[in-house]
């Protein structure tokens, strides 16, 4: 089994079904969900152009999927991640976007956001002595030959080439699509998001995602909310 530490907004928030429903898929029930219409897209392209973010769920990743260091269960990964959300503060972003990253596309933020990307990395560093070290398979997977100096370091170190100075907050809707199929990709995904993209996205829950068996798709496993410290209750 592997476990990730990941951001998604909560099952029943708009942003979250307009993603599952781009996606065929809801990661909180595993159920396969019909594809969205009216999006300009046969469904059978959609079905092809989501496949691989339809296996992982709708999410952004802050700890890259993992398996459990020896002597850690999943009983301990849940007690970390609960203490970890009671002792942070949410972030906001201000405006989300669709953009292209590369071959791909994805929801990220319209502008760099520095309390964002300390706290991504602040998950990477506490939760790393959970994860036990890549197999030489999962290294040789990253196909590190293409990798940049940091990212092959960041990879070596952390399990995953893009973290610290290489992270970008994104949320991946696509996977890759080649450059004639980009515009009618990027007018579908606007005509599907634009009503769910206008209000800011509050960072205000971490989630562990579970696969299973290896090739399974990845489920959300369980929901740590993050509250304001002036919300929060003290015993």
């Amino acid at each position: 089994m592997r476990y990730a530490i990941y951001f998604t907004p909560p099952r029943d928030h708009p942003l979250t079904r307009a993603a599952s429903s781009w996606l065929g898929r809801d990661a909180f029930s595993g159920l396969t969900l019909p594809h969205a219409e009216r999006t300009g897209l046969a469904l059978g392209e959609l079905a092809y152009f989501t496949a691989v973010p339809r296996r992982y769920g709708f999410h952004g990743t802050l700890k890259a999927p993992f398996r459990l260091a020896d002597g850690y269960s999943e009983a301990d990964l849940s007690a970390a991640v609960r203490t970890f959300a009671e002792d942070v503060e949410p972030v906001t972003i201000d405006r989300v976007a669709v953009a292209r990253l590369g071959g791909f596309f994805a929801i990220v933020p319209e502008e760099p956001n520095r309390a964002l990307d300390e706290f991504a990395g602040r998950v990477v560093a506490v939760f790393d002595k959970l994860r036990a070290p890549l197999t030489e398979k999962e290294f040789q997977r990253r196909d590190s030959e293409r990798l940049s100096t940091s990212q092959l370091r960041n990879l070596q170190n952390w399990g995953y080439p893009y973290v610290f100075d290489d992270f970008r907050f994104h949320m991946t809707l696509t996977g890759h699509v080649e450059p004639d199929d980009r515009p009618r990709l990027h007018a579908a995904l606007d005509k599907h998001f634009s009503h769910v993209l206008s209000e800011p996205l509050e960072i205000d829950h971490l989630a562990i995602f579970v696969e299973r068996e290896t090739g399974a798709p990845f489920e959300v496993h369980s929901m740590y909310p993050i509250e304001p410290v002036g919300k929060r209750r003290f015993a």
